[in-house]
């Protein structure tokens, strides 16, 4: 993937939640122009590759975000204001979650 549609992306904030906590897992959320750049889609499964490792998150859209930040929910080895870069986990899926 070109680096122009990949462009990497800060850690603006990183969310460790607890065991009972009502909304846990891995999450990224990014703007819509962020995520639409990089075809992706609010619900989609994309890798969030590091500096230390790469993981699995649920993106979800937030446009309260400045461009090209992102906030990390439950994903282990990141830090704020680390670099990381997304992709897709499963190409050739439709982009809107209700088109099967």
């Amino acid at each position: 993937m070109s680096e122009r549609f990949n462009a990497p992306l800060r850690v603006a904030q990183l969310i460790a939640t607890r065991a009972g906590d009502a909304d846990r897992g891995t999450e990224v959320r990014m703007r819509s122009d962020d995520a639409r750049m990089r075809l992706i889609s609010d619900g989609e499964l994309v890798w969030v590759h590091g500096p230390r490792r790469q993981e699995l998150a649920t993106v979800r859209i937030d446009d309260s975000l400045p461009r090209g930040d992102v906030i990390l929910r439950d994903v282990a080895g990141a830090s704020p204001s680390e670099i990381v870069t997304l992709v897709k986990a499963a190409y050739g899926t439709p982009r809107d979650p209700g088109l099967v």
